[in-house]
This record gives C-alpha cells, sequence and structure tokens, in this order.
C-alpha cells in the first residue's frame, strides 16, 4: 500500500506541475500558435501507445515471478528498441513529406524532435515498469519528478530567460545559438532534452538487458498484449482524435488553428477531475484486488459504496468548477475565454469516463478483457463518427460534445454487462437523482450568469453547501455506520 501511494501521488503531482505549463504557454503564445502545440502531442500519444504496443502490461503479466524475468525483461526490451529505431529511422527519412502532409511545412525539426521524444519514452517504459516490479517506488517516483523538473526548468529557459537576455545582453555567446523564431518548437525541443536525461538516468536498468532475444516468447506477449493494444489506440482516438481532425474539418477561413488553441487551452482547465480520477484509479484497483483475494464475500457491496461516493466528490467537483468559471477561467489569458463553455462539457464527460474505468473492474476480475476492448472501440467509433459530423457545423463545440456522449455510451454499456457478468448492488437511482440535482443546479446557475462574480460566488457556495447537505442526510444512516466500523 505504501509504495501505492508512492506511485500514485508521484504521478498525481507530476500532472499537477506539468499542468501549469498550459497558463504558461497559453499566457505566451497566441490561440493559433498554441493549437500546434495540442495537434502534434496528439499524434505522439498516438504515437506512443503504437510503439509501445501493450508490452509494459505484457511485461508484468509474464515477469510476475522471479522465473526467468530477466530473459523477459531483455527480450521485451530488445523488441521495444528495434521497433523504436525503425519509426526513428522512418521518421527521418520522410519527415519532410510528414511536415507537409500535417499542414506543417518548413517545421520538419518539430516532427524530429517529436520522434525522438515518443521513441525514448516507448524505450523506457520497461524499465519503469521493471522499477515498479522490484517495489523500487523511489527511484520510479524521482526519476519521473526530476523529468518533469527539468521540463519545467527548458520550458522556463528556452521562453523567458533567453528572450530576456536577448534584450538585454543580446551579445552573449549562449544566444548565438537561440533562434527566437522557433516559437512553440522550443516547447518540443525541452520535451525531448527531458527524455534523454531520463533515459540517462536509466542507464543501470538498460545496462542489464542481454543479448538474447526469444522468438517463442515475443510471440505470447504479443499475443497477450493485442487487446491492450486495440483498447489504448480506441482510448487515444476518444481523448485525442478531435485536436488532430480540427485544422481539417474547419475551413480555413475560420482559422482552425485558432480554434484548437483556444479547445486546446480550455480542455485542460478540467484538470482538478482529472486529478480526482487519477488518484482514485491509484487507490481503488489495487484496494478492490486485495479484497477479491481469499474468501471475502462482500466486495459486490464494498464496491457499490465506493462507487456512489466516487460520484458524489465527482459532482461536487463539477459543481465547483461549473458554479465558478469566472474564477475557473483566470487560469489561463483572456484571449482564450471564448471558449470556457466547453469546460462543464468536458467536466461530466471526464466523470463518466471515470465511472466507466472503475466499474470497468468486472471485465478485469473475470478475465474478459476483450469486452473492455469491444466497449472502447464502440467509443471510437462514436467519437469519430461525431467528430465528422458536428466539427464542421459546430466547431470545437462539436468535439466536446462527441466526447461526452462517447464516454456516456461507453458507461452504459458497461454497466449493463457488468451487471450481466458481476452483479453489483449499485443504488442506480440515488446515484442518478444525485446527477440530476447537481445538473439542474447548473442549468439555474445559468439564469443569474451576468451577476457580479463576488454574488455568483456566494450563490456558488449555497448551491454547493445545500447539495452537501441533502447527500449527508440521505446517506447519513451509512455514514454513521461506516465512522463507526473504522472506530472500531
Amino acid at each position: 500500500m505504501k509504495d501505492t501511494a508512492i506511485y500514485g501521488v508521484s504521478s498525481i503531482v507530476g500532472r499537477f506541475l506539468n499542468w501549469w505549463l498550459v497558463p504558461y504557454h497559453a499566457g505566451i503564445f497566441d490561440p493559433g500558435e498554441y493549437g500546434v502545440v495540442s495537434n502534434l502531442y496528439s499524434y505522439v500519444a498516438f504515437a506512443l501507445i503504437l510503439l509501445t504496443y501493450g508490452m509494459e502490461t505484457g511485461f508484468f503479466r509474464f515477469a510476475s515471478t522471479k522465473e526467468k524475468r530477466e530473459s523477459i525483461y531483455s527480450t521485451s526490451m530488445i523488441s521495444l528498441i528495434g521497433t523504436s529505431l525503425l519509426f526513428l529511422l522512418a521518421i527521418g527519412l520522410f519527415r519532410e513529406n510528414i511536415a507537409n502532409t500535417l499542414q506543417y511545412p518548413g517545421k520538419s525539426a518539430f516532427i524530429w524532435w517529436l520522434a525522438i521524444t515518443v521513441s525514448i519514452d516507448a524505450v523506457t517504459a520497461l524499465p519503469f515498469a521493471r522499477l515498479r516490479l522490484m517495489n523500487r517506488p523511489i527511484k520510479f517516483a524521482s526519476i519521473k519528478i526530476i523529468n518533469i523538473f527539468l521540463n519545467i526548468g527548458l520550458n522556463l529557459f528556452f521562453l523567458s530567460v533567453c528572450p530576456w537576455l536577448l534584450k538585454n545582453w543580446p551579445d552573449l555567446y549562449i544566444l548565438k545559438y537561440y533562434d527566437p523564431g522557433l516559437g512553440v518548437g522550443y516547447i518540443f525541443l525541452a520535451n525531448m532534452l527531458a527524455s534523454v536525461f531520463t533515459l540517462l538516468l536509466l542507464f543501470k536498468e538498460l545496462s542489464v538487458i542481454k543479448p538474447h532475444f526469444d522468438p517463442v516468447l515475443i510471440k505470447m506477449m504479443l499475443l497477450y498484449s493485442f487487446p491492450i493494444l486495440v483498447i489504448g489506440i480506441a482510448g487515444m482516438i476518444n481523448q485525442n482524435i478531435d485536436k488532430i481532425l480540427i485544422p481539417f474539418l474547419i475551413p480555413e477561413d475560420k482559422n482552425p488553428m485558432y480554434q484548437l488553441g483556444i479547445y486546446g487551452a480550455n480542455y485542460k482547465l478540467a484538470v482538478l477531475m482529472n486529478m480526482f480520477i487519477q488518484s482514485f484509479r491509484y487507490s481503488f484497483e489495487p484496494f478492490f484486488f486485495n479484497r477479491n483475494s481469499g474468501d471475502n464475500r462482500d466486495n459486490p457491496a464494498v464496491y457499490a459504496t465506493v462507487m456512489k461516493y466516487f460520484v458524489v466528490f465527482g459532482l461536487l467537483i463539477f459543481l465547483a468548477m461549473a458554479l465558478n468559471l469566472d474564477i475557473v477561467k483566470l487560469l489561463i489569458p483572456a484571449k482564450y475565454h471564448e471558449g470556457i463553455k466547453v469546460v462543464p462539457i468536458i467536466l461530466v464527460a471526464d466523470l463518466f469516463f471515470g465511472i466507466f474505468f472503475s466499474a470497468s473492474i468486472w471485465y478485469k476480475l473475470k478475465d474478459k478483457t476483450w469486452y473492455g476492448a469491444i466497449i472502447a472501440l464502440t467509443g471510437a467509433i462514436i467519437t469519430l463518427v461525431m467528430n465528422f459530423v458536428l466539427i464542421p457545423v459546430w466547431g470545437y463545440m462539436g468535439s466536446a460534445v462527441a466526447l461526452l456522449v462517447c464516454y456516456t455510451v461507453m458507461m452504459v454499456i458497461n454497466h449493463f454487462w457488468g451487471q450481466k457478468h458481476y452483479p453489483i448492488p449499485l443504488n442506480v437511482k440515488r446515484i442518478t437523482t444525485y446527477f440530476i440535482i447537481s445538473l439542474l443546479i447548473y442549468v439555474f446557475s445559468l439564469l443569474y450568469s451576468d451577476f457580479d462574480p463576488g454574488i455568483k460566488l456566494l450563490i456558488s457556495f449555497f448551491w454547493i453547501s445545500l447539495f452537501s447537505g441533502l447527500v449527508f442526510l440521505m446517506e447519513k444512516k451509512e455514514l454513521m455506520s461506516i465512522l463507526k466500523r473504522n472506530k472500531g
């Protein structure tokens, strides 16, 4: 449990620190320039899924016992290194063509730096997995945090320190290598340099690789990992395909990169919901799998209770942010505020994804991972179709609606299949009631959207307090029972 806490805290802290680059970048670059960042990092997300092809999960599965662990590690690493080198070779040969295809003529350096970054990240996925398997959480977390701080530091150096030096001491030798026209390219360069340094920090884990490759073993691992790859690709379609399609589906006269920049910055304002879901994921799975071992028979009831309060806390986060958008939007510059209307939609969509992920424990317990792949592929098809239909009409609002519909359908399908294979006594009526109440509160808040921000803050506090009090009254008996058990 201690190790899980270290992994979870390091991940959450890392995401939080990295998130602060969003308002920092938004303050430096115009929406059209920031759109480039959102667009290219969406391609990176897909590339990383393809280049790791589920091998991290496969490694955990096959190397869970010490027997042949080093052989499994070496075989897996040789496979990943080989495919990553082939990927780099292909990008190196065709990066100009790729840049032109992606509508970035003359920016092939961006493509090359990102290719190096994603290749290194793919290769280092297994050394990080090996650290987890060997119960080395401190080293794991330390390297992750160092990577994040280095990335942030390099961003500050390239985007703030160098321009300041250029203005005040333009003759400095170091500035001979600085190009102000590179703009957002320095974001990608900083990321690449941080990844290179991470690779060096993992030298010990890389040095134990032996020149041994087992073709039979790699075939078994690939067969096991393929559903994970399918789920990963489908997940990336749901999360990132909109940021890839917007530049192609919005007419040039409507400035698609500007719209993408607005959407990308506001999309990331839902960070609080994402951090809540991430922290829940790190604590929930180990807790539930541990309870599922042995002769425990109360897991379904415990699961139902956990899920109910997960939804309650998620709705409180939704209300806290959606009712106070005037405050939330201050995190990004005013030039991005026109997109603030997507934040409530993204918050609900993320909450539904959190419910889906939490409820998906059933097919992991029952070894029916292909059900997860089918649900994820269904969501991906919905996302693709709705983005192609709605983006030309509604712009980035169409993308937000597509995401909400996708996660709603995935959540519903997963619930009904889960109840068939692993029945959970969920109080669906109670959960639905809480959701409807919170949604009605949000809709009512739109009626006083023009009020003074101070008055709106007071009204929002009243609504959140009222919702919290209502939940307490309805769950008082159960909450008192939980408190008594914990004291005992």
